[in-house]
């Protein structure tokens, strides 16, 4: 399945459009029947909302970006609100040069009546080669079972620029923090989690204020030379402690958050909930 960039030499009336191939039949379907459904975009981070809709063949949106009949014969992903293409804000995330696509292979989700659209390799156009994009599983994961490769070039990224050894001294003063949790001491509550701020920060991991409705902490990443990341992070001493199907605030938020814990132990982590888990930097010590 792929998108094929189309209007290449007409900005003028609208900049590039992008056509579905062979979309399938289950997706398809969802699709024209619905006529119009709202579409997340899959990160190096993982999902993120968009202003862009999947539209049905049959369908077009009207002025208040509701879908109504229309003929354009081609199911597409519209701007929506959007200024730039789909295919700008997957070269924006993915850090790409400037260029035409002439395709982007993608693979699609249906999650909470949105079309969580994953890229995963791209072709510019008048070049025969088609280049893979940066996909990690569970990107923003690092527990004792799990250390995305996302995670380990970032700490890489953060020890080859940095001469002070700031990196090794976050991971270790993480490992700390998750120690005391770990040991059970006497009377210690849960958001003494936040004394990780400093040292996640130095990672690349930026917690926002710890409010009391909704999620924990809005939260950013800035990983490598990808934009920030904006996304929700609960705080929990421990991950089981994450009601996801109650956790999920708001009929237009993502199902995407990131749990940040002192001991992993949720079971059947939900596709887009991501898990740090502060004991694992103990064996980073070792390994960094």
């Amino acid at each position: 399945m792929h998108l094929q960039q189309t209007k290449r030499g007409s900005r003028e009336t609208g900049g590039p459009q992008y056509y579905f191939h062979d979309l399938p039949d289950a997706a398809k379907t969802y699709l024209r029947k619905k006529g119009a459904v709202p579409v997340a975009l899959v990160t190096p981070y993982g999902a993120t909302k968009t202003t862009f809709y999947a539209i049905g063949a049959n369908h077009k949106l009207d002025s208040n970006r509701r879908a109504v009949q229309g003929f354009v014969g081609h199911d597409r992903i519209q701007q929506g609100s959007s200024e730039g293409s789909i295919g700008e804000e997957i070269r924006r995330w993915y850090s790409l040069s400037t260029g035409d696509f002439e395709r982007i292979d993608v693979e699609i989700d249906i999650i909470d009546n949105a079309f969580y659209i994953k890229p995963t390799h791209y072709r510019k156009t008048n070049r025969k080669r088609t280049m893979p994009l940066l996909s990690a599983e569970r990107s923003l994961t690092i527990t004792n079972q799990y250390i995305s490769s996302f995670w380990r070039n970032q700490i890489q990224f953060i020890i080859a620029k940095q001469t002070n050894n700031i990196a090794l001294w976050a991971i270790g003063h993480l490992a700390i923090i998750a120690e005391a949790h770990v040991r059970k001491v006497a009377h210690l509550q849960e958001p003494d989690l936040l004394r990780a701020y400093g040292p996640l920060a130095h990672l690349g991991c930026y917690l926002g204020p710890y409010i009391g409705k909704g999620y924990d902490c809005r939260s950013k990443f800035e990983f490598e030379d990808y934009p920030k990341y904006e996304v929700p992070v609960e705080i929990k001493r421990y991950s089981s402690g994450f009601k996801y199907q109650m956790e999920k605030y708001g009929k237009d938020e993502l199902s995407r958050a990131v749990i940040l814990c002192a001991v992993h132990d949720l079971q059947n982590v939900p596709k887009n909930i991501d898990v740090i888990e502060l004991q694992a930097f103990s064996a980073l010590q070792i390994e960094f």
